[in-house]
């Protein structure tokens, strides 16, 4: 993202290039869609409305976007190590942060729970696809072929943990 003022844009086409060359060096590609968004109302210098352009809200779906690329995808990150063990406090705090995104957006947003069973079927999934993964193995299927077998476990830590989560998402996406 960046802000072109004064029709200015060596500073925001450097940043761009910086861009490129980081993700050539690190073998990344990178998607370049330009999204251009029509300007929103800045605080002014002096402070006054009088000098400031008229406000454009900026559309929903650029700010479900901008929300889906930044802030759930930090909230998200490594959610199916985390979430399992996780108070209801820190997901109840969590979750406040989604519904903030929704008022902003005015778009319903999928919650933290919803966004964690998809990730745990989708891993594992990938799991049982690929037999030289170190946890293929745990996701093995009863004689009758239809179900998979459910760890054994003693402790509300380990029940909650990435692997019984998992093998109960695949159970409800089958």
């Amino acid at each position: 993202m960046g802000l072109i003022s004064d029709n200015d844009e060596r500073a925001y086409l450097e940043e761009i290039k910086h861009l490129e060359n980081w993700c050539q060096a690190n073998n990344l590609l990178l998607n370049i869609r330009p999204v251009l968004v029509p300007p929103y109302q800045l605080p002014g210098k002096e402070g006054s409305s009088a000098s400031l352009p008229p406000q454009t809200p900026v559309p929903s779906k650029v700010l479900r976007n901008l929300y889906t690329c930044t802030i759930e995808s930090i909230l998200t990150g490594n959610i199916t190590v985390w979430f399992g063990n996780s108070t209801k406090q820190d997901r109840q705090a969590l979750q406040r942060v989604v519904h903030s995104a929704e008022r902003i957006t005015h778009t319903e947003l999928p919650d933290l729970p919803t966004i964690y069973c998809k990730r745990c079927q989708t891993k594992a999934k990938r799991i049982v696809k690929d037999p030289t993964h170190p946890n293929n193995r745990l996701f093995s299927l009863l004689m009758s072929g239809k179900r998979f077998r459910s760890l054994k476990t003693k402790t509300e830590r380990l029940k909650r943990s990435f692997l019984p989560q998992a093998i109960w998402a695949l159970k409800q996406g089958n």
